[in-house]
Protein backbone atom coordinates (compact mmCIF):
# COMPACT_ATOMS: atom_id res chain seq x y z
CA UNK A 1 0.00 0.00 0.00
CA UNK A 2 0.90 3.62 -0.57
CA UNK A 3 2.52 5.36 2.47
CA UNK A 4 0.64 8.47 3.60
CA UNK A 5 2.46 11.31 4.27
CA UNK A 6 -0.60 13.42 5.60
CA UNK A 7 -0.70 12.38 9.40
CA UNK A 8 -4.77 14.05 9.04
CA UNK A 9 -6.69 14.87 11.70
CA UNK A 10 -5.74 11.41 13.69
CA UNK A 11 -2.57 12.69 14.65
CA UNK A 12 -3.64 15.71 16.09
CA UNK A 13 -6.42 14.06 17.64
CA UNK A 14 -3.81 12.01 19.23
CA UNK A 15 -2.36 15.16 20.33
CA UNK A 16 -5.68 16.38 21.70
CA UNK A 17 -7.28 13.19 22.81
CA UNK A 18 -7.62 14.54 26.82
CA UNK A 19 -8.60 18.27 25.85
CA UNK A 20 -11.70 19.62 25.03
CA UNK A 21 -11.43 22.01 22.14
CA UNK A 22 -13.74 25.22 21.78
CA UNK A 23 -14.02 29.30 21.08
CA UNK A 24 -11.51 30.59 18.80
CA UNK A 25 -8.21 30.15 20.80
CA UNK A 26 -7.84 33.33 22.87
CA UNK A 27 -8.77 33.29 26.56
CA UNK A 28 -7.92 35.49 29.17
CA UNK A 29 -5.06 34.05 31.43
CA UNK A 30 -5.30 33.22 35.34
CA UNK A 31 -1.72 32.46 35.25
CA UNK A 32 1.24 35.05 36.21
CA UNK A 33 2.27 35.59 32.45
CA UNK A 34 0.37 34.88 29.41
CA UNK A 35 2.78 34.68 25.79
CA UNK A 36 0.88 35.26 22.80
CA UNK A 37 1.67 33.26 20.00
CA UNK A 38 0.68 34.56 16.39
CA UNK A 39 0.91 31.68 14.18
CA UNK A 40 0.19 30.68 10.63
CA UNK A 41 -3.19 28.51 9.41
CA UNK A 42 -1.11 25.55 7.56
CA UNK A 43 -4.93 23.64 7.90
CA UNK A 44 -7.84 23.49 4.78
CA UNK A 45 -10.47 22.58 6.77
CA UNK A 46 -12.12 23.32 10.47
CA UNK A 47 -10.60 19.65 11.54
CA UNK A 48 -7.10 20.10 10.35
CA UNK A 49 -6.48 24.21 11.45
CA UNK A 50 -3.57 24.71 13.13
CA UNK A 51 -5.27 26.14 15.79
CA UNK A 52 -6.18 22.51 17.51
CA UNK A 53 -2.76 21.59 16.94
CA UNK A 54 -1.95 24.84 19.08
CA UNK A 55 -4.72 24.69 21.33
CA UNK A 56 -3.41 20.93 22.19
CA UNK A 57 -0.08 21.73 22.47
CA UNK A 58 -0.57 25.05 24.69
CA UNK A 59 -3.04 22.74 27.11
CA UNK A 60 -0.08 20.09 27.37
CA UNK A 61 2.66 22.42 28.13
CA UNK A 62 0.35 25.11 30.51
CA UNK A 63 -0.50 21.56 32.64
CA UNK A 64 3.22 21.29 33.32
CA UNK A 65 3.77 24.90 33.76
CA UNK A 66 1.24 26.21 35.97
CA UNK A 67 2.49 30.37 35.74
CA UNK A 68 2.13 30.22 32.21
CA UNK A 69 -0.65 30.65 29.48
CA UNK A 70 0.07 30.89 26.07
CA UNK A 71 -2.81 33.27 23.89
CA UNK A 72 -3.30 31.36 20.38
CA UNK A 73 -3.96 34.09 17.21
CA UNK A 74 -4.87 32.16 14.16
CA UNK A 75 -3.82 33.67 10.77
CA UNK A 76 -4.00 33.08 7.50
CA UNK A 77 -0.61 32.64 5.06
CA UNK A 78 -1.02 35.49 2.65
CA UNK A 79 -1.58 37.80 5.46
CA UNK A 80 0.35 36.68 8.75
CA UNK A 81 3.59 38.59 8.05
CA UNK A 82 1.86 41.73 6.84
CA UNK A 83 -0.35 41.08 10.13
CA UNK A 84 2.65 40.88 12.12
CA UNK A 85 4.37 43.82 11.02
CA UNK A 86 1.15 45.82 11.58
CA UNK A 87 1.39 44.69 15.30
CA UNK A 88 4.88 45.30 15.64
CA UNK A 89 4.30 49.50 13.90
CA UNK A 90 1.45 49.63 16.73
CA UNK A 91 3.28 48.81 19.30
CA UNK A 92 1.61 45.53 20.02
CA UNK A 93 4.05 43.19 19.43
CA UNK A 94 3.36 39.25 20.18
CA UNK A 95 5.64 37.24 22.67
CA UNK A 96 5.93 34.75 19.27
CA UNK A 97 5.52 34.87 15.66
CA UNK A 98 5.85 32.70 12.61
CA UNK A 99 6.65 34.25 9.46
CA UNK A 100 8.71 34.38 5.98
CA UNK A 101 10.93 36.74 6.92
CA UNK A 102 13.18 37.62 10.20
CA UNK A 103 15.94 40.00 9.43
CA UNK A 104 14.33 43.62 9.67
CA UNK A 105 12.97 43.26 12.81
CA UNK A 106 16.29 41.59 14.14
CA UNK A 107 18.19 45.08 12.76
CA UNK A 108 15.69 46.88 14.49
CA UNK A 109 16.68 45.31 17.63
CA UNK A 110 13.41 43.70 18.09
CA UNK A 111 14.05 40.01 18.57
CA UNK A 112 15.66 37.91 21.21
CA UNK A 113 18.72 36.05 19.95
CA UNK A 114 18.54 32.42 19.87
CA UNK A 115 21.45 32.28 22.45
CA UNK A 116 18.77 34.17 24.75
CA UNK A 117 15.79 32.32 24.65
CA UNK A 118 16.98 28.57 24.30
CA UNK A 119 18.14 26.08 25.88
CA UNK A 120 21.78 24.83 24.41
CA UNK A 121 20.22 21.44 23.53
CA UNK A 122 17.42 22.67 21.97
CA UNK A 123 19.68 25.14 19.45
CA UNK A 124 22.61 22.58 19.13
CA UNK A 125 19.42 20.26 17.59
CA UNK A 126 18.44 22.43 14.62
CA UNK A 127 19.88 21.68 11.03
CA UNK A 128 22.81 23.96 10.73
CA UNK A 129 21.36 25.14 6.98
CA UNK A 130 18.54 26.19 8.48
CA UNK A 131 20.36 27.69 11.85
CA UNK A 132 22.92 29.87 9.59
CA UNK A 133 20.14 31.16 7.20
CA UNK A 134 18.85 32.38 10.99
CA UNK A 135 21.20 34.73 10.98
CA UNK A 136 22.11 38.27 10.58
CA UNK A 137 25.29 39.48 11.30
CA UNK A 138 26.40 36.21 11.96
CA UNK A 139 23.63 35.91 15.18
CA UNK A 140 20.77 33.63 15.02
CA UNK A 141 17.54 35.82 15.17
CA UNK A 142 15.43 33.32 13.10
CA UNK A 143 14.58 30.06 14.59
CA UNK A 144 13.30 27.53 11.92
CA UNK A 145 9.55 26.08 12.49
CA UNK A 146 9.33 23.92 9.71
CA UNK A 147 10.93 23.37 6.19
CA UNK A 148 10.30 22.46 2.69
CA UNK A 149 11.74 21.90 -0.61
CA UNK A 150 10.65 21.08 -4.19
CA UNK A 151 11.09 18.40 -7.44
CA UNK A 152 9.23 18.16 -10.52
CA UNK A 153 6.15 16.55 -10.34
CA UNK A 154 4.57 14.40 -13.49
CA UNK A 155 1.57 12.01 -13.98
CA UNK A 156 2.87 8.91 -14.96
CA UNK A 157 -0.44 8.09 -17.13
CA UNK A 158 0.00 11.15 -19.35
CA UNK A 159 3.41 10.61 -19.86
CA UNK A 160 2.63 7.17 -20.83
CA UNK A 161 0.09 8.02 -23.02
CA UNK A 162 2.44 9.96 -24.37
CA UNK A 163 5.49 7.56 -24.72
CA UNK A 164 7.57 9.81 -22.53
CA UNK A 165 10.22 9.26 -19.80
CA UNK A 166 11.02 11.76 -17.03
CA UNK A 167 12.79 14.66 -17.80
CA UNK A 168 16.52 15.08 -17.24
CA UNK A 169 17.44 18.06 -18.32
CA UNK A 170 15.59 21.65 -20.02
CA UNK A 171 15.80 19.38 -23.77
CA UNK A 172 14.06 16.46 -21.85
CA UNK A 173 11.62 18.74 -20.23
CA UNK A 174 10.67 21.14 -23.65
CA UNK A 175 10.11 17.37 -25.74
CA UNK A 176 8.18 16.09 -23.28
CA UNK A 177 5.89 18.81 -23.13
CA UNK A 178 5.38 18.77 -26.99
CA UNK A 179 4.60 15.35 -26.93
CA UNK A 180 1.82 16.17 -23.81
CA UNK A 181 0.45 18.76 -25.97
CA UNK A 182 0.45 17.08 -29.31
CA UNK A 183 -1.73 14.04 -26.89
CA UNK A 184 -4.35 16.79 -25.63
CA UNK A 185 -3.17 18.05 -22.47
CA UNK A 186 -4.44 20.76 -21.43
CA UNK A 187 -1.47 22.41 -19.46
CA UNK A 188 1.85 20.08 -20.69
CA UNK A 189 3.42 22.16 -17.74
CA UNK A 190 2.23 24.41 -14.92
CA UNK A 191 4.33 27.81 -14.78
CA UNK A 192 3.00 29.21 -11.88
CA UNK A 193 4.52 32.83 -11.76
CA UNK A 194 1.14 34.92 -10.40
CA UNK A 195 1.70 36.81 -6.88
CA UNK A 196 0.91 34.16 -4.55
CA UNK A 197 4.22 32.29 -4.67
CA UNK A 198 6.01 33.66 -7.75
CA UNK A 199 9.29 33.88 -5.57
CA UNK A 200 9.41 30.30 -4.63
CA UNK A 201 8.60 29.09 -8.51
CA UNK A 202 11.31 31.82 -10.01
CA UNK A 203 13.96 30.52 -7.27
CA UNK A 204 13.57 26.86 -8.85
CA UNK A 205 13.80 27.58 -12.49
CA UNK A 206 16.92 30.16 -11.85
CA UNK A 207 18.85 27.48 -9.97
CA UNK A 208 17.84 25.49 -12.86
CA UNK A 209 19.67 27.92 -15.37
CA UNK A 210 22.51 27.78 -13.26
CA UNK A 211 21.72 31.07 -11.72
CA UNK A 212 19.87 32.76 -8.52
CA UNK A 213 18.90 35.49 -6.51
CA UNK A 214 22.29 36.36 -5.13
CA UNK A 215 25.72 36.41 -6.13
CA UNK A 216 27.80 33.03 -4.43
CA UNK A 217 30.64 35.10 -4.16
CA UNK A 218 29.57 38.38 -1.95
CA UNK A 219 26.12 37.45 -1.62
CA UNK A 220 24.73 40.67 -3.30
CA UNK A 221 21.56 40.65 -5.01
CA UNK A 222 22.64 39.32 -8.76
CA UNK A 223 18.58 38.77 -10.44
CA UNK A 224 19.78 40.24 -13.68
CA UNK A 225 22.62 38.37 -14.62
CA UNK A 226 23.25 36.78 -17.99
CA UNK A 227 22.16 33.24 -16.70
CA UNK A 228 18.72 34.30 -15.56
CA UNK A 229 18.11 36.24 -18.42
CA UNK A 230 18.78 33.44 -20.68
CA UNK A 231 16.80 31.22 -18.08
CA UNK A 232 13.61 33.40 -18.27
CA UNK A 233 14.03 33.87 -22.25
CA UNK A 234 13.97 29.97 -22.73
CA UNK A 235 10.33 30.01 -20.12
CA UNK A 236 9.34 32.52 -22.55
CA UNK A 237 9.86 30.82 -25.50
CA UNK A 238 7.67 27.70 -23.50
CA UNK A 239 4.97 30.26 -22.88
CA UNK A 240 4.77 31.27 -26.57
CA UNK A 241 4.25 27.47 -27.84
CA UNK A 242 1.50 27.28 -25.83
CA UNK A 243 3.42 24.60 -23.60
CA UNK A 244 2.40 26.32 -20.58
CA UNK A 245 -1.59 26.24 -20.22
CA UNK A 246 -4.37 28.65 -21.08
CA UNK A 247 -4.29 30.63 -17.83
CA UNK A 248 -0.59 33.11 -18.63
CA UNK A 249 2.07 32.41 -16.50
CA UNK A 250 1.50 35.49 -14.03
CA UNK A 251 -2.43 35.35 -13.40
CA UNK A 252 -1.57 31.63 -12.26
CA UNK A 253 -1.37 30.72 -8.57
CA UNK A 254 0.21 28.24 -6.82
CA UNK A 255 -2.92 26.71 -5.20
CA UNK A 256 -4.71 26.65 -8.69
CA UNK A 257 -1.95 25.26 -10.31
CA UNK A 258 -1.80 22.10 -7.96
CA UNK A 259 -5.53 21.80 -7.82
CA UNK A 260 -4.88 21.05 -11.83
CA UNK A 261 -2.58 18.83 -10.93
CA UNK A 262 -4.28 16.75 -8.62
CA UNK A 263 -7.33 17.00 -11.25
CA UNK A 264 -5.31 15.42 -13.63
CA UNK A 265 -5.17 18.36 -16.18
CA UNK A 266 -1.33 19.17 -15.48
CA UNK A 267 1.36 17.22 -16.88
CA UNK A 268 4.24 18.40 -14.86
CA UNK A 269 4.89 21.17 -12.37
CA UNK A 270 7.30 22.31 -9.71
CA UNK A 271 6.34 20.97 -6.35
CA UNK A 272 6.08 20.57 -2.59
CA UNK A 273 5.76 17.65 -0.16
CA UNK A 274 2.06 18.69 0.14
CA UNK A 275 1.42 17.64 -3.13
CA UNK A 276 2.15 14.27 -2.94
CA UNK A 277 -0.45 13.08 -1.21
CA UNK A 278 -3.29 15.53 -2.21
CA UNK A 279 -2.77 14.06 -6.01
CA UNK A 280 -2.15 10.67 -4.68
CA UNK A 281 -5.49 10.96 -2.81
CA UNK A 282 -7.45 12.12 -6.20
CA UNK A 283 -5.93 9.11 -7.68
CA UNK A 284 -3.16 10.39 -9.27
CA UNK A 285 -0.08 8.04 -10.03
CA UNK A 286 2.85 10.76 -9.58
CA UNK A 287 6.18 10.25 -10.61
CA UNK A 288 8.68 12.86 -9.10
CA UNK A 289 12.61 13.65 -10.11
CA UNK A 290 15.07 16.38 -9.07
CA UNK A 291 14.37 19.78 -10.48
CA UNK A 292 15.91 19.33 -14.34
CA UNK A 293 18.28 21.92 -15.48
CA UNK A 294 19.98 23.18 -18.45
CA UNK A 295 22.78 20.97 -18.85
CA UNK A 296 21.16 17.96 -16.06
CA UNK A 297 19.80 17.89 -13.35
CA UNK A 298 19.66 21.82 -11.38
CA UNK A 299 22.71 23.43 -9.25
CA UNK A 300 20.54 22.56 -6.35
CA UNK A 301 16.71 22.40 -5.67
CA UNK A 302 14.97 25.15 -4.01
CA UNK A 303 14.30 25.12 0.06
CA UNK A 304 12.28 27.35 2.21
CA UNK A 305 11.80 27.65 5.53
CA UNK A 306 9.20 28.98 8.13
CA UNK A 307 10.33 31.08 11.12
CA UNK A 308 9.37 31.40 14.68
CA UNK A 309 10.41 34.92 15.75
CA UNK A 310 10.54 35.91 19.67
CA UNK A 311 9.61 39.53 20.21
CA UNK A 312 11.59 41.12 23.03
CA UNK A 313 8.62 44.05 23.90
CA UNK A 314 6.67 42.33 26.75
CA UNK A 315 10.21 41.06 28.04
CA UNK A 316 9.21 37.37 28.73
CA UNK A 317 12.57 35.69 27.55
CA UNK A 318 12.52 33.13 30.07
CA UNK A 319 8.90 31.80 29.52
CA UNK A 320 9.45 32.22 25.67
CA UNK A 321 12.04 29.86 26.05
CA UNK A 322 10.34 27.06 28.23
CA UNK A 323 7.69 27.20 25.63
CA UNK A 324 10.19 27.30 22.61
CA UNK A 325 12.32 23.85 24.45
CA UNK A 326 8.70 22.36 24.54
CA UNK A 327 7.90 23.18 20.95
CA UNK A 328 10.73 21.51 19.47
CA UNK A 329 10.29 18.02 21.32
CA UNK A 330 10.56 15.50 19.02
CA UNK A 331 6.92 13.89 19.59
CA UNK A 332 5.24 18.11 19.10
CA UNK A 333 8.12 18.63 16.07
CA UNK A 334 6.77 14.93 14.09
CA UNK A 335 3.07 15.88 14.78
CA UNK A 336 3.21 19.06 12.76
CA UNK A 337 5.36 17.71 10.32
CA UNK A 338 3.05 14.94 9.86
CA UNK A 339 -0.45 16.58 9.85
CA UNK A 340 1.00 19.56 7.39
CA UNK A 341 2.80 18.32 4.73
CA UNK A 342 6.50 19.96 5.47
CA UNK A 343 10.08 18.33 6.71
CA UNK A 344 11.67 18.47 10.14
CA UNK A 345 14.21 21.45 11.21
CA UNK A 346 15.94 19.01 13.96
CA UNK A 347 18.17 16.67 13.15
CA UNK A 348 16.27 13.88 16.22
CA UNK A 349 13.16 14.47 14.27
CA UNK A 350 14.82 14.13 10.84
CA UNK A 351 16.08 10.72 11.93
CA UNK A 352 13.08 9.90 13.24
CA UNK A 353 10.96 10.46 10.15
CA UNK A 354 13.89 8.51 7.92
CA UNK A 355 13.21 5.51 10.44
CA UNK A 356 9.52 5.19 10.20
CA UNK A 357 8.51 3.66 7.34
CA UNK A 358 5.02 6.16 6.91
CA UNK A 359 7.82 8.51 5.77
CA UNK A 360 9.37 6.90 2.79
CA UNK A 361 7.74 8.76 -0.11
CA UNK A 362 9.06 11.66 1.15
CA UNK A 363 12.64 10.21 1.75
CA UNK A 364 13.76 12.13 -1.87
CA UNK A 365 12.67 15.37 -0.31
CA UNK A 366 14.50 15.06 2.57
CA UNK A 367 17.80 14.49 0.46
CA UNK A 368 17.02 17.50 -1.60
CA UNK A 369 16.67 19.53 1.37
CA UNK A 370 19.97 18.87 2.43
CA UNK A 371 21.71 19.98 -1.00
CA UNK A 372 18.88 23.23 -1.84
CA UNK A 373 19.60 26.81 -1.57
CA UNK A 374 17.15 28.94 0.36
CA UNK A 375 16.05 32.24 -0.21
CA UNK A 376 18.38 34.84 1.06
CA UNK A 377 16.50 35.28 4.37
CA UNK A 378 19.32 37.27 6.51
CA UNK A 379 19.33 40.20 4.19
CA UNK A 380 16.92 43.05 5.61
CA UNK A 381 15.59 44.19 2.44
CA UNK A 382 14.27 40.63 1.04
CA UNK A 383 10.75 40.91 1.98
CA UNK A 384 10.30 43.65 0.10
CA UNK A 385 12.47 42.05 -2.64
CA UNK A 386 10.35 38.86 -2.48
CA UNK A 387 7.05 41.16 -3.02
CA UNK A 388 9.01 43.06 -6.27
CA UNK A 389 9.65 39.69 -7.86
CA UNK A 390 5.58 38.78 -7.10
CA UNK A 391 4.34 41.99 -8.86
CA UNK A 392 6.94 41.68 -11.33
CA UNK A 393 8.25 38.62 -12.27
CA UNK A 394 5.16 37.30 -14.46
CA UNK A 395 5.27 39.94 -17.07
CA UNK A 396 8.78 38.62 -18.21
CA UNK A 397 7.20 36.08 -20.04
CA UNK A 398 4.69 37.85 -21.57
CA UNK A 399 4.10 38.43 -25.19
CA UNK A 400 5.92 41.93 -26.22
CA UNK A 401 7.52 41.92 -23.11
CA UNK A 402 11.88 41.80 -22.51
CA UNK A 403 13.34 39.47 -19.75
CA UNK A 404 15.87 41.25 -19.93
CA UNK A 405 14.17 44.43 -19.20
CA UNK A 406 11.47 43.15 -16.47
CA UNK A 407 14.47 41.17 -14.50
CA UNK A 408 16.68 44.59 -14.74
CA UNK A 409 13.39 46.62 -13.08
CA UNK A 410 13.30 43.63 -10.07
CA UNK A 411 17.38 44.14 -10.09
CA UNK A 412 17.35 48.15 -9.45
CA UNK A 413 14.52 47.94 -6.94
CA UNK A 414 16.68 45.48 -5.11
CA UNK A 415 19.83 47.17 -5.50
CA UNK A 416 17.90 50.52 -3.92
CA UNK A 417 16.54 48.40 -0.86
CA UNK A 418 19.92 46.74 -0.35
CA UNK A 419 21.90 49.92 -0.07
CA UNK A 420 19.72 51.44 2.40
CA UNK A 421 20.49 48.18 4.86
Amino acid sequence: MRKRYLGGTAAIAALSMTIALSGCGSTASSGNVTLRLVAAEYGTTPETSSERYWLALATEFESKHPGVKIDIDIRPPKTIDSDVAAMVEEGKAPDLAQGGSYADYATRDQLYTADEIMSVPTQANFLSQLSDAGKVNRIQYGVPFAASTRLLFYNKDLFDQAGIDAPKDWADLKGDAQALKQQGVTTPLALPLGPEEAQSETLMWLLGGGGGYTDTADESYNIDSSANVKTFAWLKDLVAQGLTGPVAPGKLDRAAAYKAFAAGKVGMLNGHPGLLTVAQDQGIDVGTVELPGVDGKAKASMGSADWMMAFKQNGHRAEIGKFLDFVFQDENMMTFVGNYDQLPVTYTATEKMAANAAYENVSVFRSALAESELFPYGKTSWAGVSESIKRNIGKAVEPGQSPKDVLGQIAREAATSESAE
